[in-house]
C-alpha cells in the first residue's frame, strides 16, 4: 500500500487504497497489507484446512447427568411393563408378573421426575404434550412416557383392588378387570417403544458419533433395557426362573454382537467411543453387558448351590453395564460435537499423508 499518497483527501485515499488492494490481489493472489489482517493479531484464518476458524459447528448437548439416568430407568421400566403383561398371559407366573408391574410403575414415576428435573419446570413437560408431532422423537417420547405411566398405574391399581376385595363384590371386580385389561394392554403397547426410544432420540440427531449409529443405537438401548429389567427382577428374588435367564442370555448375546460390531467399524465419527475416558466407558459397558453376563448365566446352569449367586452377579453386571452404556454414549456425544473437522469432512494429518505422498510423486 506504499504507492498510495497519504496526503490525499480522505475519500480519495480510501478509493485509491481499494484500487491498490484489488491490483495486489489480482497480481499476487493474496493481500498482506495492514488492515486486511493485522500482523500478530489473534484473529484466526478460515480455510479448508482449519475449518470455520477452528470453532465447533455443532452445539453441545445441554443435558444434565440426570438424562442418562432417565435413559436407564426408562429402558428398564418399559421392558418390565412388557414382561409383566406377558408373564400373566404366557407363563402364568403371577408373582413375577406382579413384581414386574409394580417395578414398572415405580420406574415410570422416577422417569417422569428425572425428565421434569432436567427440564427445570413441570410446565415445560406439560407444554410438550400440547401438540403431538410424529416427526419429533422428543414429542413422541413424551407421549409414550405419559401413556406408559398411566397404563402401569392402572395395572398396579387393579392388583391393589384385587388384593382388597373378594370375588363377591361384583362392581369392584368389574372395575379391576377393566383396569387390568387396559393397563396391561397399555404396558405392552407403550412399553415396547419406551424401552428403546431414547436410542432413536440421540441417533436421529446431527451429532456425528450418534448419527453414525442411527440404526443400531435403538436396538442396543432396547436390549440393554431388557437386560436391566431381567436383572432387577432377579435381584428382587426371581432367580429360579429359567425364562428370565433365557431372556437375559439373549439380551447379553445382542450386546456382545453390538460391541464387536462397534469395534470392527473404523469410521472416524466413532473415535469418542474407542479412545479416552468416553471410549473406556463405552467399552467397559460392552464387556459388563455382554461377555460377563453370558459366562455367569451359563455357569449357573451347571450348579445348584451357586445358581442364585451367579444369576445375581450377572444381574448386577448387566445393570452396571447398562448405566455405563448410557453415560458413555451421552459423554461421547459431547466430545463429538466439539470436533470441527468431522462435520466439514476435513481429514486429519494422518489421513492426508497418502494424498501428500502421491502428489509429491506426481
Amino acid at each position: 500500500m506504499s504507492d498510495v499518497d497519504p496526503n490525499l483527501p480522505d475519500s480519495d485515499f480510501r478509493e485509491n487504497r481499494l484500487d491498490e488492494i484489488r491490483r495486489q490481489a489480482s497480481e499476487l493472489g493474496s493481500v498482506s497489507a495492514a488492515g486486511i489482517r493485522p500482523a500478530g493479531s489473534p484473529m484466526p484464518l478460515a480455510s479448508p484446512q482449519t475449518g470455520y476458524y477452528q470453532q465447533p459447528l455443532l452445539k453441545e448437548p445441554q443435558w444434565t447427568p440426570l438424562i442418562p439416568l432417565y435413559f436407564f430407568v426408562g429402558g428398564a421400566s418399559g421392558s418390565l411393563g412388557v414382561i409383566g403383561a406377558l408373564a400373566d398371559h404366557l407363563g402364568a407366573d403371577h408373582e413375577l408378573a406382579r413384581k414386574a408391574r409394580h417395578m414398572a410403575t415405580a420406574g415410570s414415576i422416577v422417569s417422569s421426575v428425572l425428565l421434569i428435573a432436567d427440564l427445570g419446570r413441570p410446565s415445560r413437560f406439560v407444554n410438550m404434550l400440547r401438540v403431538f408431532k410424529p416427526q419429533s422423537v422428543m414429542s413422541v417420547g413424551s407421549w409414550v412416557l405419559s401413556g406408559f405411566a398411566a397404563s402401569a398405574a392402572a395395572s398396579t391399581l387393579a392388583d391393589i383392588l384385587d388384593a382388597r376385595t373378594d370375588n363377591t363384590q361384583t362392581d369392584s371386580s368389574l372395575i379391576s378387570t377393566f383396569l387390568r385389561t387396559v393397563g396391561r394392554t397399555g404396558c405392552t403397547v407403550f412399553g415396547m417403544p419406551f424401552h428403546n426410544y431414547t436410542g432413536v432420540l440421540i441417533g436421529s440427531s446431527v451429532i456425528p458419533v450418534w448419527n453414525n449409529r442411527i440404526k443400531s443405537l435403538p436396538r442396543e438401548f432396547g436390549m440393554s433395557g431388557l437386560q436391566s429389567a431381567v436383572g432387577l427382577l432377579e435381584l428382587a428374588g426371581e432367580t429360579d426362573s429359567n425364562a428370565l435367564n433365557a431372556v437375559g442370555l439373549i439380551a447379553a448375546a445382542f450386546e456382545t454382537w453390538e460391541g464387536l460390531e462397534l469395534l470392527r467399524t473404523q469410521d472416524r465419527e466413532l473415535a469418542p467411543t474407542k479412545h479416552g475416558f468416553t471410549g473406556a466407558l463405552v467399552q467397559t459397558a460392552g464387556i459388563l453387558s455382554g461377555p460377563v453376563p453370558i459366562a455367569l448365566r451359563l455357569a449357573s446352569l451347571f450348579t445348584r448351590k451357586k445358581k442364585r449367586r451367579l444369576r445375581q452377579a450377572a444381574a448386577i453386571s448387566g445393570i452396571v453395564g447398562s448405566l455405563c452404556l448410557r453415560y458413555g454414549w451421552v459423554a461421547a456425544g459431547t466430545i463429538s460435537s466439539r470436533d470441527w473437522k468431522t462435520p466439514l469432512s476435513i481429514p486429519d494429518r494422518d489421513e492426508m499423508k497418502p494424498s501428500a505422498e502421491l502428489a509429491a510423486r506426481n
